[in-house]
């Protein structure tokens, strides 16, 4: 019953100014290039003030959404060659948490290309304080509520974080950071969906097999038990969205990846 229930979201004006112009946009009733109304006209007719419009506005420009020129205006922007990270979130909101085919298996693809070489790295650069921390991330794993899908996401998460810190790049994790929104919100349709079977366990037994590889410095086993536990995932998540037998046809980005030989 808890996993039911959820916390009510209240948004602010300037979070409903930004979900209203990010709609007109994403659904294309606002199109490339048009130029949005004055900045008072358009705050009268979302019944907002000035200064709440102008924070929207500056938020959909940082998501790459809409380009402001001084003393010219607000453009809409094409969102495909401006977009940020933030761009991921945006259109996550705006299916309302459900990702067509192809968006998710760029998704999909994107997370297989990265973490495979988080997980090669880590077994190469990690130290002695990542495994203790790799210890106790496996223990809060045996030990958490396997019906509270918020909470399995949220440590799942931590757990690609933490490989993606002790592989030693300094970008892999802030990459990690951004995507979190969108990462928790697959791996919560995935965990809300499995709650009870045995598929939650097989997550975590992936995790198990992974620190061993990389506490053994194996940076070639660790690289092909990141491969497989991202499949896993990525089957079950297709199959969730209607995919084909859930496969998201990731084998030419795998054979990209194993045809280099570990450093």
């Amino acid at each position: 019953m808890e996993s039911l229930i959820e916390p009510i979201q209240v948004q602010s004006l300037k979070e409903a100014c930004v979900n209203k112009l990010q709609e007109l946009i994403l659904s294309g009733k606002l199109k490339i290039g048009q130029a949005l109304p004055p900045e008072r006209r358009l705050a009268e007719q979302l019944g907002v003030s000035r200064p709440v419009l102008h924070e929207a506005l500056v938020d959909l420009a940082s998501k790459g959404l809409v380009t402001i020129v001084p003393r010219r205006g607000v453009f809409v922007s094409d969102f495909r060659t401006s977009g940020s990270l933030a761009m991921l979130t945006a259109l996550i909101s705006y299916h309302n948490g459900e990702l067509d085919q192809p968006f998710l298996e760029s998704l999909l693809q994107m997370r297989l290309l990265m973490e495979v070489e988080t997980a090669r790295l880590a077994a190469i650069h990690r130290t002695p304080a990542h495994l203790e921390q790799f210890q106790v991330l496996l223990e809060q794993e045996r030990q958490v509520n396997r019906q509270d899908v918020q909470a399995l996401a949220e440590i799942d998460f931590r757990f690609h974080q933490l490989v993606a810190i002790a592989s030693g790049n300094l970008v892999y994790p802030l990459v990690i950071n951004s995507f979190k929104p969108v990462y928790t919100n697959l791996t919560s349709r995935f965990f809300k969906h499995y709650l009870g079977k045995k598929i939650i366990e097989e997550v975590f037994d992936f995790h198990r097999q992974l620190v061993q590889a990389i506490q053994n410095l194996n940076p070639h086993i660790s690289a092909m038990i990141m491969t497989e536990m991202l499949n896993h995932g990525a089957r079950h998540l297709l199959s969730l969205s209607g995919g084909k037998n859930g496969n998201p046809d990731l084998r030419n980005t795998e054979s990209k990846i194993f045809d280099q030989d570990p450093l």
